[in-house]
């Protein structure tokens, strides 16, 4: 395979990746929270599902990004197209932003969402607000998703 290809296809790969094990980072901080909480009150289940998986938002986004890449250099349609090593290294960089913003904000949404976890334990009904927190952090993600999007749209083939 060129060199320019495996480049493009190292960059899908570094996006699903990263943001896919800052999800499961994320999720996991919520989870545990979540878990606490329910050994106590199993009946909160449905007020923290969300909180749990909204850190799992990133892990979608460099998937979609990954898929995005394979849609570009053909490899859905089976009509492969030929790379040079730049294209290839524009395809890479321009994966990097959803693979670094996405593996951070999961992380530390996780950590806000856990944080939200323990004040809807306390109080059962103010889940809106550590659910606006959690958006918070998830506005960076979209950021970096948006960038990636951007950049894969202006390279050309």
């Amino acid at each position: 395979m060129p060199l320019g290809f495996l480049t493009a296809l190292l960059g899908a790969a570094l996006a699903v990746i990263l943001s896919g094990i800052g999800s499961a980072i994320g999720v996991g901080l919520a989870g545990q929270a979540a878990s606490g909480v329910m050994s106590e009150d199993p009946e909160k289940f449905g007020s923290l599902l969300l909180l749990t998986a909204l850190p799992g938002t990133q892990g979608i986004y460099g998937f979609l990004t990954g898929f995005m890449v394979f849609i570009k250099l053909g490899l859905i349609s089976g009509n492969v197209v030929q790379l040079t090593v730049h294209q290839g290294l524009g395809i890479l960089v321009a994966c990097l932003p959803v693979g670094f913003v996405g593996f951070l904000s999961a992380i530390h949404q996780g950590k806000v969402c856990a944080s939200g976890i323990y004040m809807v334990a306390k109080q059962p009904k103010e889940t809106a607000k550590p659910l606006v927190l959690g958006a918070l952090v998830e506005t960076y993600a979209v950021l970096g998703l948006l960038i990636s999007i951007l950049m894969l749209n202006g390279i050309k083939l």
